[in-house]
């Protein structure tokens, strides 16, 4: 029987989501798999939707290896319904963006899975989120997705067939490379070098229809699917702390130029809000940094 969306649910350990909310990864399980929002049919309709809006999808082939540039991959320039069409011709990674906008249904099913993610979290309740949007992910057999990580804290449920999902924490990533992407003040993939992970720190998710992971802000993945057809879905979200952290984090970016080792976010509060807002105004205009960051410490 068809699940309605108000029925969706994602189930974890409590103590898991507590001790490990957007710090490391942890499985749990849902039952989105039954929705009908997520047929075949329903989904090729859906990318028939998407036709002229080029910001709101991304086709491209498989990776030839998880260390593969991410944008080296290159995109591929049809319609997202067209690759859909071939996803047993070719290797092929349909990502639809922000279905939401498209039908209701993608609307009241984010709006519902946030809401137990809110529950859950607490403190969230008393967040601004600046950004919630949700994606469809469907690739044919044996597709990869390189390595990179996103900044934002991500829900990602599997829908149909299999996908390894290799995961790092947060903390494999150093204070530098974060600084270095969230400089550019953009919502943009993060590219790192995944040689110089710690294999130790790897932790790997062997998903199927029922099955997801909560991915932590920041934490570097990649991704590669089974024998079969592969859909999964995800929402992500960001929130005026977490903004406030990333431009902290542009702000120690042009210290470190400047040769001073500024203290990561979070140690000094104070000094983080005051970065944050100067980054602020000087991230749009790109100009005059050097200066605004020595007027900052009075130098």
């Amino acid at each position: 029987m068809e699940t309605s969306h108000a029925a969706a649910e994602m189930v974890w350990a409590p103590e898991a989501f507590a001790a490990k909310f957007d710090r490391e990864p942890f499985g749990f399980e849902h039952n989105l798999s039954g929705l009908g929002l997520f047929g075949f049919d329903n989904l090729t309709a859906l990318a028939r939707q998407y036709a002229g809006f080029d910001q709101d999808y991304f086709v491209a082939g498989s990776a030839p290896t998880p260390g593969t540039e991410f944008y080296a991959v290159p995109r591929l320039y049809q319609q997202p319904h067209e690759a859909l069409e071939h996803l047993d011709d070719a290797a092929y990674r349909v990502l639809l963006k922000r279905p939401e906008k498209f039908a209701p249904d993608f609307a009241d099913l984010l709006r519902h899975l946030f809401a137990q993610v809110v529950a859950a979290a607490g403190q969230l309740a008393k967040e601004e989120i600046v950004r919630l949007e949700s994606a469809i992910f469907i690739s044919s057999a044996a597709a990869t997705t390189p390595f990179h990580f996103d900044p934002e804290v991500n829900f990602f449920s599997q829908i149909e067939g299999e996908k390894t999902y290799h995961v790092y924490p947060p903390a494999a990533v150093t204070e530098t490379e974060l600084e270095r992407f969230y400089k550019r003040g953009i919502v943009n993939i993060g590219q790192l070098d995944l040689s110089k992970r710690q294999i130790s720190q790897e932790c790997v998710f062997n998903l199927e229809a029922g099955r997801g992971l909560h991915q932590p802000q920041n934490s570097p993945h990649w991704v590669e699917t089974g024998r079969s057809r592969s859909i999964s879905y995800s929402f992500v979200f960001e929130t005026a702390s977490s903004r406030a952290r990333g431009r902290a984090r542009s702000c120690n970016h042009y210290l470190r130029k400047l040769g001073f080792h500024p203290a990561p976010p979070g140690i000094h509060p104070a000094i983080d809000a005051l970065k944050s807002g100067t980054m602020q105004f000087v991230i749009p205009a790109r100009q005059g940094v050097a200066r605004s960051v020595r007027g900052m410490l009075g130098r």
